[in-house]
């Protein structure tokens, strides 16, 4: 093998071997008789979160520290990515006693 071949053979499998970063999920909650479920989740920055709506009323998933707020129309499913890293506790603003909370990994 020619020299320029050994280095293009080297780099080619120094870069197969290094670490993939994660693909970003999608957890979905699901609010449905007035109650966010599951009430505690674990994500990672980057994650979407697909909010699914299945009570006849409209609903928020509003972030206490001003992180996020969703609106999800009755009987509709909304998405949003999550942007930064943290233990977040959201509630409904129709219906504040819905709480959850969302723990958000780097």
């Amino acid at each position: 093998m020619l020299p320029g071949r050994h280095l293009l053979l080297l780099t080619t499998l120094l870069l197969g071997t290094m670490a993939v970063p994660a693909q970003a999920a999608t957890i979905q909650i699901t609010i449905d008789n007035l109650v966010f479920s599951p009430a505690e989740v674990t994500a990672r920055v980057g994650d979407t979160i697909e909010w699914i709506n299945k009570d006849v009323l409209a609903h928020t998933a509003t972030a206490r520290n001003g992180d996020f707020d969703v609106a999800t129309p009755a009987k509709k499913s909304v998405t949003s990515v999550l942007k930064k890293a943290g233990t977040v506790e959201y509630y409904c603003r129709y219906h504040p006693n819905m709480k959850a909370v969302l723990t958000i990994a780097p």
